[in-house]
């Protein structure tokens, strides 16, 4: 019988147009080498869905099954299960490996057909699982192990200007979704009845705007009443009444890079209490972005928004940071967090960052003024300041609705 190979090279077809050009990935790789060097590793084997789709273009589907990108000082290789047969190579900007389910670790042996043995290797700290660490060792025989997830977040942070450039077109894709929410949003109608209007209109404008991309992802959280108490609060079939509090909450997917719309509305009618409250919270709103400039650090522009809510006896309701950065990530994977605005975070804003702004206060039910209150803008730094790319207006002015 003809032995079955632990991995191959599966080049079906042709490579496809990623979102970005072979220069802006080669440039990432070089990145990454760089920081490969001060780390003293001869290989790195990243895991992650946003490091292999930021450094190679591939965005993988899991489904249990281990992913690689190795990088060398010479070769880049993803490293795919054959379930997906042709579609990781033609939609990566490097070589790929084809694993095979024949033999348990096959993944491993295709790593080390890049990696060889006994050298420096470096991994993710913060993907890497203990049974796969353990694997990596067992398999490679690494000299040493070296921590690059802090590089790769670091790098990743400083946007280039294609990738503000596709940002830029998210933000303008969740406004469309935004527009259509605002339109469908009618007392009695359900929670997900609105989400789908939103999420529809942008799958089509994204469609139409990038007709090579691949479509997967893009959703909202449409929530309403006490539903709207916490930020990832999943959409429900609770029916809209008339003096309702809402959140808006729009989330395009262009080739793994996630984009953000979150307004609070109103059905119908404001009452006094809520209005107050979101009133306030558009001030904290408005006074957060105009600190978002060169040189002010995370923490900086926290503790600058959490005395601005303290004198307005309102820091109690606060119930996360105050923004994040954006790139490759989604609700699935991916985070940087070295760019989020929360105390604990000492990192210094610099032109070519794209972070939000998106104060919070809950106000817990049977009190006057029940429920979540949000804003959410995009904003690029820039050498004068910010420049915000979020255009769906905030606000009791345009947001109550229905």
């Amino acid at each position: 019988m003809t032995e079955r190979p632990a991995f191959y090279r599966f080049h079906n077809g042709d490579k496809v147009k990623l979102p970005f050009s072979g220069a802006e990935y080669e440039a990432r790789l070089a990145g990454l080498r760089a920081s490969m060097d001060d780390a003293g590793a001869g290989a790195a084997v990243l895991t992650s869905m946003h490091n292999i789709a930021y450094y190679s273009g591939f965005l993988y589907c899991s489904f249990g099954r281990p992913y690689a990108l190795v990088v060398t000082e010479t070769e880049a290789v993803t490293i795919s299960a054959g379930i997906d047969a042709g579609q990781p190579w033609r939609r990566c900007h490097t070589d790929n490996i084809t694993y095979t389910d024949w033999a348990r670790d096959n993944y491993w042996r295709a790593i080390r057909s890049v990696t060889g043995e006994d050298g420096v290797i470096g991994y993710e700290g913060d993907h890497l699982t203990l049974t796969q660490r353990d694997k990596m060792e067992d398999f490679l025989s690494p000299v040493a192990m070296v921590d690059l997830a802090p590089a790769t977040m670091r790098q990743r942070m400083m946007k280039s200007p294609a990738e503000i450039a596709l940002i830029r077109e998210g933000a303008r894709v969740a406004d469309v979704g935004g527009y259509a929410i605002r339109e469908a949003v009618e007392a009695g109608l359900r929670e997900i009845d609105v989400a789908m209007a939103g999420r529809d209109a942008m799958e089509l404008e994204i469609a139409r705007s990038f007709p090579d991309a691949e479509y997967r992802d893009t959703w909202v959280w449409f929530q309403s009443g006490l539903n709207t108490d916490g930020a990832h609060n999943p959409v429900t079939g609770r029916r809209l009444e008339r003096g309702d509090i809402l959140s808006l909450n729009t989330f395009p997917m262009i080739s793994g890079y996630y984009t953000a719309l979150e307004r609070t509305m109103f059905v119908g009618e404001v009452d006094p209490a809520s209005l107050k409250i979101w009133e306030a919270n558009v001030a904290a709103h408005e006074y957060g972005m105009s600190l978002l400039k060169p040189g002010a650090s995370c923490a900086e522009v926290t503790l600058a928004i959490n005395a601005f809510l303290a004198e307005r006896d309102l820091l109690q309701y606060r119930t996360f940071g105050y923004g994040h950065s954006f790139g490759v990530l989604s609700h699935f994977y991916g985070r940087e967090a070295g760019l989020e605005l929360r105390e604990d975070i000492d990192t210094v804003l610099q032109p070519g960052m794209v972070i939000s702004m998106e104060p919070m206060l809950t106000i817990p039910q049977g009190s006057p003024g029940a429920g979540g209150y949000r804003e959410h803008d995009i904003l690029l730094i820039t050498e004068e300041g910010n420049e915000g790319i979020t255009g769906y207006p905030y606000g009791p002015a345009f947001n109550v609705v229905g």
